[in-house]
């Protein structure tokens, strides 16, 4: 948990549009907004990118609490909620703050973390989790890194459901459905395909037609059927010898 808020400097700018985005990023600024508790409409401000990569770089990531000072306006605690980066040079162009009271529960996605071996994997079975982050409602100053589960009591075929997931003081969890959140699954048995036998010589394969046997010498075929028989054809004559001996 932290509860000290990173401080992030901003300045109010005028105009909206891609040319006046496109000359804050000349400047090395990106536009923002800022939007939620205490403003009667969002604030559009200009801030610097490096600033705000280093205003959350700590375990708490995007879920960082952070001071924001603008020029002429009141110091506002905020979370950074989302920025846009170009496609191509992935510079960050855009940037979007959620603005919170301290006193006032926020809701944030905090990753899941499952420790422990589960007794179904020494078993066997594959652990597999279904879900990677909680939605989670707390005060902004007691936002945890993250959440842990643990797994060990697991057996095959078994599930652990967010009921059964231990969270932090002052973290609350708000759902009507008991989701699981991790189990152990039964292996999946390998097939092994049965070993294909070639037919001997001479035999026929299972289910193959027997060949026709060919019609003996001197009779005539068997005609098929409406056709006619043909006959055999006649032996060629013996050759006599034209020179007497």
């Amino acid at each position: 948990m932290t509860t000290d808020a990173h401080v992030l400097t901003g300045k109010p700018r005028d105009g909206a549009g891609k040319g006046p985005a496109r000359r804050l990023r000349a400047g090395g600024k990106v536009p923002a907004i800022v939007y939620g508790r205490g403003l009667e409409a969002p604030a559009h401000i200009a801030v610097d990118p490096v600033e705000v990569k280093q205003a959350i770089a700590s375990p708490l990531k995007f879920n960082t609490l952070i001071t924001l000072r603008v020029e002429g306006q009141p110091d506002r605690l905020v979370l950074l909620k989302d920025y846009q980066q170009d496609p191509v040079t992935r510079e960050m162009v855009h940037a979007d703050f959620l603005a919170v009271r301290p006193n006032e529960e926020v809701k944030v996605n905090v990753p899941l973390v499952l420790v422990g071996k589960p007794e179904g994997v020494v078993a066997g079975g594959i652990l597999s989790q279904n879900r990677r982050e909680i939605e989670v409602y707390v005060l902004p100053s007691a936002i945890p890194a993250k959440l842990e589960a643990d797994v060990s009591a697991l057996k095959i075929a078994q599930s652990l459901h967010i009921r059964d997931v231990a969270l932090p003081p002052g973290v609350r969890v708000k759902t009507h459905v008991n989701y699981t959140v991790a189990g152990v699954n039964v292996p999946e048995k390998e097939e092994i395909p049965a070993p294909v036998v070639a037919p001997a010589a001479g035999v026929a394969a299972p289910g193959a037609a027997p060949a026709a046997a060919a019609p003996a010498e001197g009779k005539a075929a068997t005609p098929a059927p409406g056709g006619e028989a043909k006959a055999p054809a006649p032996a060629a004559p013996a050759k006599k010898d034209d020179k007497k001996k």
